[in-house]
């Protein structure tokens, strides 16, 4: 038996069991269909591409789907990879399997300025798609976890750009619609590639526990079954561990130990009904000591996402923490399958309570499309997810006793945008559990909010509230207020931006040539006038710091063009863009070397590469010989040296090490703004004494400039030591 065999016999036995002989031979057809239709394809490792649809049609059929869901998860990429065409799948299979196809195929060939905003259009595309039919978005979560189950076949950097679209995109897609193995096996899978280090010690510390992990879990289990069946007589018993980047979370975000994280260890309960999951707590509460501010109800107050359960942490005689889940057998479906167990076309006739769910589960996506309709930028819809859907919330209520997720940090302000955009926009202030508080409340669980508003004529929100918010959905929201609304303010607001930038980077041009900077740039912005351009910079449509780098050339090639012979060296020399005189040689390719970030200022030294040019290094570079005149290949040592007339910036790093705090990230980056200082690039890192090492990249234009910056962060409270590095942490 060959391997497509395999693979479909075990998704043939899947199908006899799960669908009627009709349904089974609809689904038959389509798999011949598409084993035809890729023909030779083959998949990165080397196995037929049928193997995939295949492996997707089954993913599906354990969620419970339907057949037509099942036929278009195996012609799903037949339509982007095949001569197949839409048409085609309509006339053969119908208009509901044409739809599904199209909804999960890519843009395409579709002409966008880049991959980011190709990618936000996927995603509307996506979104559009699934705001029709659910089942859209449940066959693309379906294709993606099988395409990360086999990732390891793809080259490193598309492996590292894959995982990294799937834990910012689609696992918390996942978590928006309560698929809970979907959701924590794509993070799983995704810090594997993204991080595999971090995923190593973690694997290795469970790994340790495991003999003690099976013990302390089969005792604990027996020991609650056993008391929880005096009252609950056919309650199931479960163990469970937290996935690995739930740790990974806790322990490299959070700067938390491994020994830290108390819901390492789960026991699920699970019973008949809503009254036996407080009977069981009763008994659970009665048997270990809860840890306090550890109990969450989210039986009598869901998550949007439907979830329902009791959670409670305990400690027992072992001083081992663990958590205790309990619920109905429904809402451990829901638990598990999301927005698929209450799927309305599953269910064969209509049921209005399901409809109901099923709306209310995705209402999150018309939201979501509606307050991006007006949006300028196409990447606002992807900012929104990577930043607003995360697994770490907080649940809130309005005084009417309606449930709001917010992102853990989010404000009142966040909440009032979060209801409607008219309630943020005249927002005056807020109570919280009937107490005035400040606009920059943060919210927190369990909390009653009530916004404050005014009906007078020309009230709107503040630019200081874009400071405040922490949502991509409100800031989106008040800009797009300031863009219909304040269009004069937002002129000046722009056109001083625009100055102090030019300003800051030292910039300088005659009124002519700055209107021909400007006339490029409304170009390339695609703004019919000047004003246009100051406007969408002054409500936010255009994000400075973004299009710097393209200002910056524009102004560079003006210069050049008016003052060509403005600079002269001397023969046999040459100036690189990046302000380095090179003796020796002409008309060559100038590289600052990234192993240690060469700076004006720094004593530098020339290295001639085979076909790249002149690498710069650092005359103290660990990669620079000490003895550069006796060193192997010492001829293509050369001399250079800065050239005091250019000015420039360049890319600087530095270590920090700092004490673990909520407020570290924060205030590194208040102190960098107030200085007028880019951040090109932060990593960060927890250490096992819990400490956290941050490497960061800054535009610094001399050794003093860069010097100046490390002394301001090195004075920060929390910061150990600032090291000037080029390494990756």
């Amino acid at each position: 038996m060959d391997i497509v065999d395999k693979y479909y016999s075990e998704l043939k036995a899947a199908v006899d069991t799960a669908f009627s002989p009709d349904e089974a031979a609809i689904i038959e057809k389509a798999f011949q269909f598409a084993l035809v239709s890729h023909g030779e394809q083959l998949r990165k490792s080397g196995e037929p591409y049928i193997i995939h649809p295949i492996a997707v049609a089954k993913i599906l059929i354990g969620f419970g789907m339907d057949c037509q869901s099942v036929v278009s998860a195996l012609l799903h990429d037949v339509v982007e990879d095949t001569p197949v065409t839409s048409e085609e799948v309509r006339r053969l299979f119908g208009a509901d399997v044409q739809h599904l196809v199209d909804g999960v195929t890519k843009l395409g060939k579709v002409p966008l300025a880049n991959k980011e905003e190709q990618q936000a259009e996927n995603l509307r595309k996506l979104l559009l798609a699934m705001s029709e039919d659910i089942r859209v978005i449940i066959i693309k979560l379906a294709d993606r976890l099988h395409n990360m189950r086999t990732l390891q076949y793809v080259h490193e950097q598309k492996r590292r750009d894959i995982s990294k679209e799937t834990i910012e995109i689609y696992a918390p897609i996942a978590h928006r619609l309560g698929i809970r193995p979907v959701k924590e096996e794509l993070e799983d899978l995704a810090i594997s590639f993204l991080d595999p280090v971090a995923y190593k010690e973690i694997e290795d510390a469970l790994a340790d526990q495991e003999p003690l992990r099976k013990e302390f879990l089969e005792n604990i289990k027996d020991k609650i079954a056993t008391r929880i069946k005096t009252v609950v007589s056919d309650a199931t018993v479960q163990g469970r561990i937290k996935s690995v980047h739930g740790i990974y979370r806790k322990m490299y975000m959070q700067g938390r130990s491994f020994e830290e994280i108390y819901d390492i260890y789960a026991v699920r309960i699970i019973v008949d009904t809503v009254g036996d999951c407080y009977n069981c707590l009763g008994v659970i509460h009665d048997m270990y000591k809860p840890l306090q501010g550890r109990f969450k109800d989210y039986i009598s107050t869901p998550k949007p996402n439907m979830y329902q359960s009791l959670h409670t942490t305990l400690i027992g005689k072992e001083g081992i923490p663990f958590e205790v889940q309990i619920r109905t057998e429904e809402m451990h479906k829901t638990a598990e399958y999301g927005i698929a167990a209450h799927w309305k076309y599953k269910l064969g006739y209509k049921d209005k309570e399901a409809d109901k769910k099923l709306e209310k589960g995705i209402g999150w996506v018309k939201h979501l499309l509606e307050a991006q309709s007006e949006a300028d930028d196409a990447t606002d819809i992807l900012n929104t997810i990577k930043h607003d859907f995360v697994s770490d919330e907080v649940f809130v209520f309005t005084p009417k006793g309606d449930v709001i997720a917010l992102p853990v940090g989010a404000t009142v302000i966040d909440f009032a945008y979060a209801i409607h955009s008219a309630v943020g926009n005249k927002m005056t202030g807020a109570k919280v559990d009937k107490r005035i508080v400040q606009l920059n409340y943060v919210v927190k669980t369990g909390e009653i909010i009530e916004i404050l508003t005014s009906s007078q004529p020309g009230k709107g929100p503040s630019r200081d509230w874009l400071n405040i918010v922490t949502t991509n959905e409100a800031r989106t929201k008040i800009r797009n207020w300031f863009k219909k609304e304040r269009r004069e303010e937002n002129i000046e607001e722009g056109k001083a931006q625009y100055e102090a930038q030019l300003r800051r980077n030292n910039m300088t041009l005659t009124d002519e040539q700055e209107e021909q900077l400007l006339t490029v740039i409304i170009e390339k912005q695609k703004m019919a006038t000047v004003d246009d351009f100051f406007a969408a910079l002054g409500y936010g449509g255009i994000v400075l710091s973004k299009i710097m780098p393209m200002l910056r050339d524009e102004y560079n090639k003006i210069v050049k063009a008016a003052n060509d012979t403005a600079v002269k060296y001397k023969q046999a020399k040459t100036v690189s863009s990046e302000g380095v005189v090179v003796e020796g040689i002409t008309n060559c390719l100038i590289k600052l070397s990234r192993c240690c970030n060469p700076i004006p200022g720094d004593d530098i030294i020339g290295f001639i590469t085979r076909g790249h040019g002149v690498s710069v290094h650092k005359k103290d570079c660990p990669n620079v010989p000490d003895d550069i005149y006796n060193a192997p290949e010492a001829h293509r040592w050369i001399k250079v040296y800065w050239n005091s007339t250019v000015k420039t910036e360049f890319a600087a790093s530095m270590l920090l090490t700092c004490l673990a705090g909520k407020t570290i990230m924060n205030d590194i980056f208040t102190a960098l703004n107030a200085i007028h200082v880019t951040v090109q690039s932060i990593n960060t890192r927890g250490t096992k004494d819990g400490r956290v090492l941050i490497n960061l990249t800054i535009n610094a234009n001399s050794v003093e400039h860069l010097k100046s910056v490390m002394q301001r962060l090195g004075k920060l409270s929390g910061v150990l030591s600032v090291d000037r590095s080029g390494m990756d942490i």
